[in-house]
């Protein structure tokens, strides 16, 4: 059997909408984008959002939003994907890493108060997996301190945390319509925040600092003359993405039913296992389910994290890392080390991720735990130092 990681979630329906508003004539940003900002804002139950490019780009231009640059100091997880950093950097200003939680490979707050200094002027939550970040330790820091709380909720639509949406809880909320993410736009990303003029910054920001947008200047009653506030960045949406993720967004509580169903099969089989250890979600929190996070007890296995994904290829069955720490990477390794992180090596030496996607049926879902089982009990160490003789 082959099962992939991730297989596209795409319906008739899509398709039909994406090709609607082709034959409407209007291809970039115009009257779909702002449909989607409006239902997208309405579902999260804020009052205004901002479509993007990428979250890479929300996270850059909230970055902008606030004027943060050289000489500025931002934190982020050491444990996420490289586009946190990358927008950090983008700005001039210096990311700056602080250890994750072994429980849930969140930022550590605690450390994150360690960091701290005259130059830090905002804190980088990542909602990894789907699941919350620390959000009131974290709040609590930013206002303690004066700092910008920015979610990086890529992974996070649609959670919530106590009862409130995730990526409204912050000062900017950033989200990914990525092709893996529970509602896709093939490539996009959105910017929310509660503050209405930051966010007409970043509407000007994402077209290239200019006064109106295309469609004011082509539409019916529009004028081709416009100024330019500043100095901006090509990160507007496309219509026909926005048509897909109108489309998509109608169906994202079945989406994430479906991911959740998926989670809680895989608990069943694992979580009796003690060659395996628990990944944390609080009851109060709901998850995404963006990712399927399985942690190997690896002091009671004779094999690390890489054979065990060699493994399951071998059966056909794909999986990813999230993440790999920033130390690993050439880029940033001249600055930091493994040794300053144990919360996030712990996670690194552990932890995989198995497929979770909405066309996931029983019998794939089934064959993937059964073969994670068998290859942990053939490689289970009998005692310390001595193999079983099952390989």
């Amino acid at each position: 059997m082959e099962i992939p990681f991730h297989k596209i979630d795409i319906t008739e329906e899509d398709i039909s909408a994406v090709a609607e508003t082709m034959r409407g004539g209007w291809l970039t940003m115009g009257p779909k984008t702002f449909e989607f900002e409006r239902t997208f804002a309405s579902f999260l139950e804020c009052d205004d959002a901002v479509a993007v490019s990428s979250c890479t780009a929300a996270l850059h231009l909230a970055l902008a939003a606030e004027d943060i640059g050289p000489g500025d100091e931002v934190i982020i997880p050491v444990t996420t994907f490289v586009a946190t950093s990358e927008a950090v950097l983008y700005t001039g200003a210096k990311p700056v890493f602080a250890d994750v939680l072994t429980s849930d490979h969140t930022i550590d707050p605690e450390h994150v108060k360690q960091l701290i200094t005259p130059k830090t002027r905002a804190i980088i939550a990542v909602h990894y997996s789907g699941n919350p970040a620390r959000m009131e330790e974290l709040l609590q820091v930013a206002r303690e301190h004066s700092l910008i709380l920015i979610e990086d909720a890529a992974h996070a639509f649609p959670a919530s945390y106590n009862g409130r949406t995730l990526g409204t809880i912050g000062d900017y909320g950033c989200f990914s319509f990525y092709a893996t993410k529970t509602i896709t736009t093939g490539e996009g990303g959105m910017i929310v925040s509660p503050y209405t003029e930051k966010l007409e910054r970043i509407r000007s920001l994402r077209l290239h600092g200019i006064s109106k947008s295309a469609w004011n200047r082509y539409a019916k009653g529009g004028k081709a003359r416009y100024d330019v506030y500043e100095n901006g960045y090509k990160y507007n949406m496309t219509d026909t993405a926005a048509a897909l993720g109108l489309s998509q967004l109608k169906r994202c509580g079945s989406s994430l039913q479906k991911r959740r169903k998926i989670a809680e099969h895989y608990e069943s089989f694992f979580s009796k296992s003690s060659l395996l250890i628990p990944y944390e979600i609080c009851s109060e929190n709901m998850s995404a389910h963006h990712l399927y996070p399985l942690r190997l007890n690896i002091e009671l296995l004779d094999l690390d994290i890489d054979i065990f994904a060699d493994k399951l290829m071998e059966r056909g069955i794909a999986t990813s890392l999230h993440f790999i720490p920033f130390y690993e990477f050439t880029y940033y390794q001249t600055s930091l080390k493994k040794e300053d992180y144990p919360g996030a090596q712990w996670i690194y030496e552990r932890c995989i991720s198995l497929p979770i996607y909405p066309a996931m049926n029983s019998e794939q879902i089934s064959y993937t735990a059964d073969a994670v089982m068998d290859i942990c009990n053939k490689y289970k160490k009998t005692m310390p130092g001595r193999l079983t003789n099952e390989k």
